[in-house]
């Protein structure tokens, strides 16, 4: 044996040691993105959290990890102050009190019936015109209502709240001196504050928060017959698209699954038809269903990948419930998550 190869072969244990510790620092370094690779997760948007078979089904079927729920609206109260509404409540009666099963003073525990192996994140949606009142008191009222009903509900795995506004030019600095005072808050809670970025807020700074979600639906108006889909068309899209790569907030992406029933009255929009006999529907009256296709949702996520891949990282579907997760098949819904 030649001595560069006895040498080498007395190297061995401190080559194979330096290549261990490279390697755990490559792994460390992919894992420190607090959002995660791969990461699928649902919105949850109604009034109600009632769980059944279906949905347990697609959840466990497309190994979902994360729910964001939708706890309650803030909306511009009669007197003009701003107050919570439309809470959430929660179908899964898990006791009573000691009192006898029929009787009728008998007080039930509804508790939140997500499987404990999730992930949830509570949501909160402030109407915009909110920042155009007093919000001073705001931060804290949410705080501690989220919190609240997180335990009242027994809701586990909650690290994370999420703010959803549709806020304007004219009410940026509101909204973002509230999510300031927000933020503060959370992180002396030891909770994570993420908020909701519409396509066109990527033009803007974005808000104080540890993560947003680009909502990548709500892209036409609805008023409007022009041909185009209101919830995402990708010639609405792509133009707010080229602002992504530079924008500074670590960003996931969520894609609609929704449909719309859109009324409209000689040419003029009346309003969405949430169910049966909501509007009196006139003999020349038109009814549009409205529903993006597959092939839109995944033209503009594969835009999406290639002017800021991590954005796809965290892939969430809007939103759960029967009908929505029935309309495309478990492929297209695979096709959809894939990274």
């Amino acid at each position: 044996m030649s001595r560069i190869t006895k040498h080498l072969f007395a190297a061995l244990p401190a080559l194979v040691a330096l290549m261990v510790l490279a390697c755990a620092a490559s792994l460390s370094s992919c894992g420190s993105d607090s959002r995660g690779a791969g990461e699928r997760a649902v919105y949850y948007w109604s009034t109600t959290m009632r769980m059944d078979s279906l949905k347990e089904d697609f959840i466990r079927k497309h190994n979902i990890n994360k729910v964001y729920l939708r706890y309650f609206d803030v909306v511009v109260a009669s007197d003009g102050n701003v107050m919570p509404n439309a809470t959430i409540t929660f179908d899964n009666p898990s006791g009573t009190t000691d009192a006898s099963p029929d009787d009728s003073s008998a007080v039930f525990s509804f508790t939140c019936p997500l499987p404990d192996t999730l992930e949830v994140v509570p949501v909160v949606f402030i109407v915009n015109n909110c920042m155009k009142r007093n919000v001073s008191q705001l931060p804290e009222m949410i705080l501690k209502r989220v919190m609240q009903m997180t335990e009242t509900h027994d809701v586990q795995n909650v690290r994370e709240i999420q703010i959803d506004c549709d806020w304007t030019v004219s009410t940026q600095q509101t909204f973002f001196n509230f999510m300031e005072q927000l933020h503060k808050l959370t992180k002396e809670a030891g909770l994570r504050l993420s908020a909701t970025i519409r396509l066109h807020q990527l033009m803007l700074p974005p808000p104080s928060c540890d993560e947003g979600v680009l909502m990548v639906y709500n892209t036409g108006d609805m008023t409007q017959l022009n041909g185009r889909n209101p919830i995402l068309d990708s010639r609405d899209a792509m133009p707010y698209l080229k602002h992504l790569k530079k924008y500074k907030l670590p960003l996931s992406a969520a894609y609609p699954i929704y449909r719309w029933q859109l009324l409209y009255r000689g040419g003029r929009f009346v309003g969405v038809i949430h169910h049966d006999g909501e509007y009196p529907v006139l003999d020349n009256d038109s009814i549009y269903d409205c529903q993006v296709d597959i092939d839109t949702i995944l033209k503009v996520k594969d835009e999406i990948t290639k002017i800021n891949p991590r954005t796809n990282n965290r892939i969430i579907l809007f939103d759960l419930n029967n009908h929505n997760i029935s309309r495309f098949n478990d492929n297209d819904y695979e096709k959809i998550y894939q990274q």
